[in-house]
């Protein structure tokens, strides 16, 4: 059983948000964030007290977007908040995946306990029983353009608080009232500002975009050990790797890959036969892996910043301001929720994940091209001709890279206004997310397509083997797939190689022999 996440009590970090949103760590709402809570809550219900004499306050008692300056009465303040999110839940296209949903709940439970935003105890911790209770509003993908944050994913999330909208829950899928009957809930009647709190904000855009870091850090690593079994296949020479050419060009990811090279290859009777063998230098997809998988772990470092700072902000408007001293406070509109910064971070990312696929399909291409691998057959088969062994797995690999291609185009750079005017710059991050989404998974196959191709690149060289660490990613992916004596179908084979990738067995064999960082 994993322990309980405090919210409000310490930082969210990308292991925390997967903790939560794919291996069902419960959350609960800190004590020091009720008091925060409270407090905020008190200025609101200041001015509710105020009545229709009370001075106007955007999304406590005005309209919302262009209609900020229509006056709402007191006795429709209630219906404001209901009203908001129905008309908010636009959204169209194919559901988001559980995990993403679960990290949106669990963001916008850290952006109440923040303490900015006003809402009542209530609202925070039916977020929290959501996730520990497992009802996952059914929220679709499309709809946001990152402006007040990702306002109709939101507002199909608040549906569910409402219970309304749709939700799953062990499985079954009914409206959100039942979806929270069934789980021991009860949905909640949203009181001043509690709407706009629950739809404004960045948190579809980080809780995608969190989760698809994460994937790519892990395949960064994997990349170093796709790289590393390639160059074993292909004869090629880790004098490249050597720290004195890192220390002169000190980039932190280009050091850390360097390592993983020299400990994966460290040990290896393929690199021993050949140290003699008249080769000056090798390919760039070779000699150059720690300076390209490199500069993508530098650019997810610095995204991973950016993720965490987001993941414990308060992004909706206004922002409740209080002070230990006493009930005092003070709404201030602003725009925190304008995604930009995580957009930007996002397309940064994406750009810097698509270049580990890049160079991966170009060390495919030195391992299947006779007239470049080194003494390997054809397409790396025997009886090539009657077989055309991995000729179309490097086909697929180039296509998914010229896919990833059109996908970097940048997002964050694109705008279109909305709200007659109002919203007149938008961030578009929902779209940045999504992209390096898909990038990522595009990534993971090519490695898969990659790891592949270089484990039967492998066996050509028997008896010789690689190192250590080398030697337990091969066998762990022979266990799986066999060698390739001729053709058959391969789409099996990459699905096989990708789910070691997907679970962590190819870093963990790696793990047994060597430290990977």
């Amino acid at each position: 059983m994993l322990p309980t996440c405090v919210l409000g009590d310490v930082p969210l970090t990308l292991e925390i948000i997967a903790a939560v949103a794919r291996c069902g760590q419960p959350v609960a709402i800190g004590g020091a964030a009720r008091a925060r809570i409270r407090r905020a809550r008190t200025v609101v219900d200041g001015i509710v007290r105020g009545g229709d004499l009370a001075p106007a306050v955007y999304g406590v008692n005005t309209g919302f977007g262009f209609l900020a300056d229509v006056r709402i009465s007191a006795d429709q303040i209630r219906d404001l908040q209901r009203n908001l999110v129905r008309s908010h839940a636009a959204g169209v296209g194919p559901a988001l995946p559980t995990e993403a949903v679960r990290a949106m709940l669990l963001l916008r439970a850290q952006v109440l306990a923040a303490g900015h935003s006003g809402v009542r105890c209530e609202v925070a911790d039916l977020l929290a029983e959501m996730l520990n209770r497992g009802v996952h509003p059914i929220v679709p993908s499309q709809g946001s353009v990152g402006a007040s944050g990702d306002l109709a994913p939101l507002a199909h999330l608040a549906l569910v608080l409402m219970g309304e909208g749709e939700a799953e829950h062990e499985g079954v899928v009914s409206d959100g009232a039942t979806a929270l009957r069934r789980a021991g809930l009860a949905p909640l009647v949203l009181e001043a500002k509690e709407g706009l709190s629950l739809v404004n904000g960045t948190q579809l855009m980080t809780a995608v975009g969190a989760l698809a870091v994460l994937d790519a850090e892990a395949a960064s690593l994997v990349a170093d050990l796709a790289g590393g079994l390639s160059l074993e296949a292909w004869k090629g020479t880790p004098r490249a790797f050597d720290p004195r050419i890192q220390a002169a060009r000190p980039h932190a990811g280009q050091a850390r890959s360097a390592r993983n090279l020299t400990r994966l290859l460290a040990g290896s009777a393929i690199v021993d036969s050949h140290r003699d063998c008249g080769k000056v230098q090798d390919p760039y997809s070779f000699r150059c892996m720690p300076q390209v998988h490199g500069a993508t772990r530098d650019a997810l470092a610095y995204v991973r910043g950016v993720l965490e700072i987001e993941a414990i902000s308060a992004t909706d408007n206004p922002l409740v301001f209080t002070t230990d001293e006493g009930p005092e406070g003070e709404l201030i509109s602003g725009g925190n929720f304008h995604g930009q910064p995580v957009a930007q971070a996002l397309d940064f990312a994406a750009i810097a994940v698509a270049e580990l696929a890049n160079i991966a399909e170009r060390r495919v291409e030195q391992l299947v091209n006779p007239h470049l691998s080194s003494g390997l057959p054809p397409f790396l088969v025997e009886e090539s001709g009657l077989n055309s062994g991995f000729m179309m797995a490097q086909v697929t690999a180039a296509a998914l890279v010229s896919e990833n291609k059109i996908l970097a185009h940048p997002a964050s750079v694109d705008s279109i206004p909305s709200s007659a005017g109002r919203e007149d710059h938008v961030s578009m991050g929902a779209h940045a997310a999504d992209k390096l989404r898909r990038i990522v998974d595009n990534v993971r196959n090519v490695l898969a397509v990659e790891l592949l191709c270089a484990a039967q690149g492998i066996d050509l060289r028997a008896p010789l083997r690689p190192g250590p660490a080398l030697c337990a990613v091969h066998d762990a992916i022979r266990a799986k797939v066999s060698h390739l004596d001729g053709d058959r179908p391969l789409y099996r084979d990459i699905a096989a190689v990708r789910a070691l990738i997907d679970d962590g067995t190819l870093l963990a064999a790696a793990r047994t022999e060597i430290d990977l960082g």
